[in-house]
């Protein structure tokens, strides 16, 4: 019996491009004020014709180019290679023994990961999910698009809109005002809003000393909030563990975190109560995936920040798959946004990743 030859891609070249996007409701927040997001989208052209996506979240325009032009060096590095992620995920880490695994270089070994595993699921014509070995179906999520640090009389009306954008069951507010009695009531102007069935994340930006984090967590021990996330620097893993060993409510880290290795450390170090990896800097598909292997063993549920689309295939296959956090900051540049109902992102059945790009929009958003 004849059996189908197994598809081979080979790395031609790569496309970036930068846009920026308008933000519906700005950040505000401990970490700065945004009304535009930018992204970096990759595209991996094969010599068979399949085309990768992926796309990078940095934050600040002003790094895109730095961000822009190592993707582009790596691209030209692997030209004429097989797309094959584990292999070019380790050769590109061992390229870094002597620059260190961590920041910007990183960052754009995951912009080519997740195109890479992007363009090996639709070479198959599977979703990625299928590829990974799991199941096309829903990922609970909670929304984050607002409940940033506004004035308080604004949070009602807001939380009330959030919770409909998809029939949420769960919502982020960010908290570290400067008074605790600021933080106290803006929780329950929100509880007031959407009710007390409503699960609420609470995220603190880094924006507190370890002595004040120490004193605010506290006084906010009985709120019975999901999570604490980032109260301190993301680095301070004692600190973080010491919170974490003293506080009802788990302490949740890890958007921070350079890698599996890294990811280890934080683990080892008892750093939190749970963790939500963000694709561009644990190292794309290939990171998140040795990395919840680690949190898997240890029992430790994983979350994940932003990228919803890779996300949601990848927490399908997650040992302690716990929240995605759903934004939708970049949908004016995808050609089918995914689809959010019942509290839950549902993966289409398409193959690779699900996402292409809106190329009139991408053109008007340019920069």
């Amino acid at each position: 019996m004849k059996t189908k030859s197994p598809v081979r891609l080979t790395m031609d070249k790569v496309v970036v491009r930068v846009v920026q996007i308008p933000m519906r409701r700005p950040i505000v927040a401990r970490l700065g004020e945004f009304k535009s997001f930018p992204y970096i989208l990759t595209d991996v052209h094969t010599k068979e014709g399949v085309i990768g996506h992926s796309y990078l979240e940095p934050y600040r325009v002003t790094a895109a180019k730095s961000i822009v032009a190592l993707i582009e060096d790596m691209a030209e590095q692997q030209r004429g290679k097989p797309v094959a992620p584990f292999d070019r995920f380790e050769e590109a880490v061992r390229s870094l023994h002597l620059l260190g695994r961590q920041g910007v270089m990183l960052i754009a070994i995951a912009a080519m990961d997740m195109a890479m595993w992007d363009a090996l699921a639709k070479a198959l014509g599977l979703p990625l999910v299928v590829l990974l070995g799991g199941t096309v179906g829903p990922v609970r999520a909670y929304n984050t698009n607002g409940l940033w640090l506004i004035p308080i009389e604004r949070l009602a009306d807001e939380a009330s809109a959030l919770v409909a954008e998809g029939d949420f069951t769960a919502l982020k507010i960010r908290l570290g005002r400067d008074a605790v009695k600021d933080d106290l009531k803006a929780i329950a102007e929100v509880r007031r809003a959407v009710g007390d069935d409503i699960i609420l994340m609470g995220d603190f930006n880094q924006g507190l000393s370890f002595s004040a984090a120490k004193r605010r967590l506290h006084q906010l021990d009985d709120q019975g909030l999901e999570w604490f996330e980032e109260p301190i620097v993301f680095d301070d893993f004692t600190g973080s563990a010491r919170l974490a060993n003293e506080l009802k409510t788990p302490v949740q880290i890890g958007e921070n975190i350079y890698g599996p290795r890294h990811f280890l450390q934080a683990v080892a170090a008892g750093a939190a109560d749970c963790y939500m990896p963000d694709l561009e800097r644990i190292g794309g598909v290939t990171g998140w995936l040795r990395s919840a292997a680690i949190a898997g063993a240890a029992g430790l549920p994983m979350s994940t920040h932003l990228y919803p689309e890779f996300s949601a295939h990848l927490m399908r296959v997650t040992e302690t798959a716990d929240w995605l956090e759903w934004r939708d900051w970049g949908n004016p540049v995808l050609a089918e946004p995914f689809e959010i109902r019942g509290g839950a992102i549902h993966i289409p059945d398409r193959p690779g990743a699900g996402i292409a790009w809106d190329e009139a929009a991408v053109k008007r958003f340019a920069i």
